[in-house]
């Protein structure tokens, strides 16, 4: 296991996950697993030590806990997103709905509740390192690469997956991964309805299992995040039992 430390990676093709949790035996058999798959593994036991880490020295994905003593995991990833869009899956044995949605809204990439299963973390991990700069260890095989789209616009939005890069009226709006994979579905074909299903293949192409209220709460910091650059933001409608549309107009 490599306990916490500031040495840099050694090449941009280790992807380097940091683990947050206060739980010894899950910091050791997840850093155990994702080691096996070629990562390189960072482990910290409280929040506070976490954030200052991930700040200084980024790594490609973090995983949170929410019980953690010092700072928990959701003021943890309140103030991660006041400086950084750093992918982040929630780790957690709070298997409840409004901890779930609260997650997702401050931001977090995906929500596993335990027990959970090593392979379903593994393969989120990897599925969301895919849509991120293509970073995956060197055990991933050629197959598992996704091509990058090229720029995106549409009326006054513009998206460059290369750069990871939205803007809203030339002015840049910040969205994880998550959420620019399901905006760049939406906007691809403007006025068709996207079914939550269709956007969750779109966002979690490697049939990974989220639900409906996942992607619900994507949408709905998503239009958060575009309000707070123009307030009359309206270009992601929902259509009330179908799914979600992109309106250019």
């Amino acid at each position: 296991m490599v306990e916490p430390n500031s040495n840099a990676k050694t090449a941009r093709d280790e992807a380097v996950i940091a683990l947050v949790d206060d739980d010894r035996n899950i910091l050791t058999s997840v850093s155990i697993a994702l080691q096996a798959e070629g990562f390189v593994t960072r482990i910290y036991t409280d929040g506070e030590t976490a954030l200052k880490a991930l700040l200084e020295n980024p790594p490609d994905l973090a995983v949170f806990d929410i019980k953690m003593p010092k700072m928990d995991g959701m003021e943890l990833l309140a103030k991660l997103r006041e400086h950084s869009e750093l992918p982040v899956i929630f780790l957690t044995s709070k298997d409840d709905e409004a901890d779930e949605e609260a997650a997702l809204e401050l931001g977090a990439d995906d929500y596993i509740a335990k027990p959970f299963s090593l392979r379903l973390l593994v393969a989120r991990i990897k599925a969301i390192l895919r849509r991120f700069d293509g970073v995956l260890p060197d055990s991933a095989s050629e197959a598992d690469e996704v091509p990058v789209h090229p720029p995106l616009t549409r009326g006054r939005l513009f998206m460059d997956p290369a750069r990871h890069h939205v803007t809203w009226n030339d002015v840049p709006v910040s969205l994880t991964v998550t959420e620019f994979l399901i905006l760049e579905a939406l906007a691809a074909r403007p006025g068709v309805i996207k079914s939550r299903n269709q956007l969750m293949d779109a966002a979690y192409p490697d049939d990974v299992f989220v639900d409906d209220r996942t992607v619900d709460s994507h949408i709905k910091r998503m239009r958060r995040k575009f309000r707070s650059v123009d307030n009359g933001f309206g270009a992601i409608e929902t259509l009330y039992g179908a799914g979600y549309s992109f309106s250019d107009g």
